[in-house]
């Protein structure tokens, strides 16, 4: 049996096809706007065929995951106010697969306590309208969302005069977290932590 692909060759195949499908080296040819040959000949399709061809490529990708069981974690390190955590999350071009779902509800509870730990004293804020708005959250609040979801993940904003630390609890596929694609299958919550005065960013 010929070797089987890992999550990082992966990530690293599929950043090579999209450098390839943004320079114009794939392109879907069949791709067109309207569908309608004569509006269509008036109308630039080249970034459509650029787009289609990569999420062909990477719906090709994630068929592999399934077949071959190749993970989407990526183990990542997030360091703030002298604390470190290392804790799993999906990489953002591949799919979740059961055991990932596993893995990441495991390793939630890790996480919310190294949020609670290093968000003491900041203020809290969930986003909400797509991330357009913040409304203003107390902890008890997150508290109630977090028992409600099933997995969390980190990122963080940080200059020398600013600090934000953003909480997603998500259920479902994290893949279609984000984007509320399966909603309400799968969705997410984002809670940003900035220093008092401040407001979120990211």
């Amino acid at each position: 049996m010929s070797q089987v692909y890992t999550t990082q060759e992966l990530i690293q195949i599929l950043a090579d096809e999209r450098r390839a499908c943004l320079r114009g080296q794939r392109l879907k040819l069949e791709v067109t706007v309207s569908g309608n040959p004569v509006i269509d000949q008036f109308i630039k399709t080249d970034g459509l065929q650029k787009f289609t061809a990569y999420q062909d490529f990477k719906a090709a990708i994630h068929k592999y995951q399934r077949e071959y069981k190749v993970s989407g974690i990526v183990w990542k390190t997030i360091n703030v106010k002298g604390k470190t955590l290392d804790y799993p999350a999906v990489d953002s071009q591949l799919i979740t697969l059961p055991s990932d779902l596993e893995t990441l509800k495991n390793a939630k509870q890790s996480i919310l306590n190294f949020w609670y730990d290093v968000t003491t004293d900041m203020d809290l804020y969930l986003s909400i309208n797509n991330s357009k708005q913040y409304q203003s959250i107390q902890l008890i609040e997150v508290e109630r969302i977090a028992q409600r979801t099933e997995w969390s993940s980190l990122w963080k904003w940080e200059n020398s005069q600013f600090l934000e630390i953003i909480l997603q609890l998500g259920w479902g596929k994290a893949e279609s977290a984000a984007y509320k694609r399966d909603f309400p299958t799968s969705g997410s919550e984002y809670v940003h932590a900035v220093n008092p005065g401040n407001t979120p960013i990211g």
